[in-house]
């Protein structure tokens, strides 16, 4: 069956469940949601709607100052956003300042091959080479050796990373573990390929057995698998070298496979921690993609692709229009986004992103430990700073500190700008709440030991269970 899903337990072709979403998270602002039947409802009473002008232009003052003061609580309300946007990977310590605010005056466009020119001369090719330079370099291969170009986030990376292996190995089947992020399901989707779900161990790593069990019932076609460089809800690595094993021992050679790393956020963390597993073109993988916009902080979405380039020639498209080549899967791309990138990365250079990592490690250990100090589910995996605990009683409280949520865990990303300040606000808030909910005994906090592993559930039952092993 084309564009099919195997199920986690069964390991039957079925087909991709109706809005099915794994890694999913609220939709933002409430102004698009879905009711109970599951269909798309709009909330319009927070637009701001487009007005026509005076024929006679008028009041053009008038209407300016009005679109002024619009604009300045719109200002005052992001503001306020920015300091309790706790629950989603972003960067939001943004120090571009008046060093880059001209750009505003250009269009920027990218459309093409980064490496080849264009006739559309506006644009910012020879930063967008530059910041994939210094990937390629972080992950060891060759200028010669690999291609990329930088996407509109991490999401369009996932597109083309799977679409390449799905280039290469047409017949292939897709493996990707629940815990990934919804992109790399609806790329399944979009290019109808076989997708088989492999399990999760409860901190959200893949389950190399449950893979070797689903490879060997399919050992007759290529394997496309897409590893997590930390997943979107539970911050899990999957172990890359054990995904390569486990493709050998079940007689997967290295013409067979394909792998893609989506490290939207910790695969530009990954190389500054110590000790931590490689992420490297010296090992059979076929791309790597992070988001730009979530550790290193970027005004606008975007994201790195990076693929070997002998895979990228079948792909390769002439287009008269624009004198380039094309294997993107946009046409027109930001330029604006690379001279970002280019000018933080030259700014903070290897030192200073090692700083930071440092620093949103240590305030993820410092929220970990407060959360269970105060008798509340948390767990850490090891190299992330997504902390995950018991999702609050109070929807409110979430929409507040805008945390991510699934099912009955939520989370917070420790970014750069997340500072310990913040931090206890936000604890202080949660802890006072939390007594409000729990105070007369009805409520009790709710069992997630399935979802982040008993070890790390202190709901009434687990706590006696993991006080008496202690």
């Amino acid at each position: 069956m084309i564009g099919s899903t195997v199920g986690v337990e069964s390991g039957e072709i079925e087909s991709v469940p109706k809005g099915y979403n794994p890694g999913g998270i609220a939709p933002e602002n409430e102004v698009i949601s879905s009711d109970k039947t599951g269909e798309v409802v709009h909330h319009a009473t927070i637009t701001h709607a487009i007005t026509e002008p005076d024929a006679d232009h008028e009041n053009t003052g008038d209407r300016k100052a009005a679109m002024a003061s619009l604009l300045a609580k719109y200002e005052t309300l992001v503001l306020e956003r920015t300091n309790r946007l706790l629950g989603y990977p972003v960067n939001l310590d943004l120090d571009h300042g008046t060093a880059l605010a001209w750009l505003q005056r250009f269009s920027l466009n990218n459309a093409g091959d980064p490496f080849i020119g264009s006739n559309y001369g506006v644009n910012s090719r020879q930063f967008e080479v530059g910041v994939l330079d210094w990937f390629a370099k972080l992950w060891e291969i060759e200028k010669h050796e690999y291609w990329g170009y930088v996407t509109n986030g991490g999401t369009e990376c996932n597109l083309h990373g799977i679409l390449v292996g799905r280039e290469i190995y047409p017949d292939g089947i897709f493996y990707a573990s629940q815990d990934s992020h919804y992109s790399v399901f609806k790329s399944a989707r979009m290019y109808r390929m076989d997708c088989v779900i492999v399990d999760s161990h409860n901190s959200g790593v893949i389950d190399c057995a449950n893979l070797k069990a689903k490879l060997l019932l399919n050992k007759d076609k290529p394997a496309i698998i897409n590893v997590n460089i930390g997943t979107t809800v539970k911050g899990a690595v999957d172990d890359l070298d054990l995904v390569i094993k486990t493709l050998k021992e079940a007689s997967f050679s290295e013409d067979r496979f394909y792998i893609h790393c989506d490290g939207a956020l910790f695969g530009i963390m990954m190389p500054f921690v110590e000790r931590a597993p490689k992420i490297s073109f010296k090992k059979p993988i076929g791309s790597v993609s992070v988001s730009g916009h979530k550790f290193i902080g970027c005004p606008t979405p975007c994201g790195v692709q990076i693929t070997r380039l002998d895979h990228i020639t079948a792909m390769s498209r002439n287009v008269e229009y624009i004198a380039s080549r094309d294997a993107t899967i946009t046409g027109s791309r930001n330029g604006h986004a690379p001279i970002f990138l280019w000018y933080t990365l030259n700014l903070k250079g290897y030192g200073g992103l090692r700083k930071e990592v440092q620093t949103c490690l240590r305030n993820a250990i410092y929220l970990k430990d407060r959360l269970r100090a105060e008798g509340i589910s948390v767990m850490l995996n090891e190299l992330s700073t997504t902390v995950v605990f018991e999702r609050p009683q109070d929807e409110e409280f979430v929409r507040h500190w805008q945390l991510a949520c699934q099912g009955n865990i939520a989370h917070v990303v420790v970014m750069p700008n997340i500072t310990t300040k913040i931090l206890d606000e936000f604890l202080n808030e949660l802890i006072i709440k939390r007594s409000i909910w729990l105070q007369d005994g009805k409520v009790q906090p709710t069992c997630v030991a399935v979802d982040i592993g008993k070890e790390n559930c202190a709901c009434p039952r687990h706590k006696v269970i993991n006080s008496s092993n202690t």
